[in-house]
């Protein structure tokens, strides 16, 4: 079912490209009223849905076999404030609300010398981010209906799922990660300028620069100690209206 959406998709976006670059269509539809452009208000206003794959990337203390994240597709949902700077650079504010799950499985190696169960060897990382990214949107010249752009810039999160003020750790089932998280962010888009509104399809890629890890009470926790650093990592598929 995800591959048939992601194939629709593709299709789509390759159709509207095909008929604006190579067809003599040349009408300039605006993003709100159909009777030109509205790009060059000072601010634009909009919300944005999407799905989101986070991954977390660790750093190790020894050599041991690398903790293994499952990754599932969580979803995303927010507002757009832009601010314009001129033709080709906007500022955009795009605060929003992300849902994600990682499931952690480790090896056998970190349990050496203790004993454990099966429920030892894997951790699950619930996370409801408060997401709030301000990017630099730096635009080609438009050419008919669609416009593809770069963006980057840096972003901050609280997760309201953090569990790093519970005093319980992994002995009672407890992987704590931190509420707060930095982060820097790339991507690039497509903006479309349809007759009633524009959409925007974009994809970025989040790297943390923070590291999340609560570690353990016990020193030589089989969980925690081997880490050195844990820093989330994950890719956005974004789909915006203004």
């Amino acid at each position: 079912m995800k591959h048939t959406f992601f194939l629709i998709f593709f299709l789509f976006l390759l159709h509207n490209s095909h008929a604006q670059l190579f067809t003599k269509e040349k009408v300039a539809y605006d993003a709100n009223s159909g009777r030109g452009s509205t790009d060059n208000n000072l601010l634009r206003w909009g919300y944005f849905l999407g799905f989101n794959n986070y991954d977390f990337n660790f750093d190790y203390n020894k050599d041991l076999r690398d903790i293994f994240v499952k990754r599932s597709v969580g979803f995303s949902v927010g507002l757009i404030g832009n601010l314009r700077i001129n033709d080709y650079i906007d500022l955009r504010l795009e605060p929003g609300l992300l849902i994600s799950t990682r499931e952690l499985y480790y090896s056998t190696q970190y349990f050496e010398g203790s004993a454990y169960d099966s429920n030892d060897l894997e951790r699950q990382v619930k996370s409801t981010y408060i997401h709030v990214p301000l990017l630099v949107k730096f635009s080609t010249k438009r050419i008919n209906n669609f416009k593809p752009f770069i963006v980057g810039g840096v972003s901050t999160a609280l997760n309201l799922s953090s569990n790093e003020d519970n005093p319980d750790d992994n002995k009672n089932g407890q992987f704590r990660t931190t509420k707060n998280s930095l982060f820097y962010e790339l991507g690039f888009g497509i903006d479309f300028y349809l007759y009633n509104f524009k959409f925007t399809p974009s994809i970025r890629g989040l790297f943390g620069v923070k590291d999340e890890l609560v570690r353990d009470n016990d020193p030589d926790s089989p969980w925690t100690s081997n880490i050195n650093s844990m820093k989330t990592r994950g890719v956005f598929i974004n789909f915006t209206f203004q």
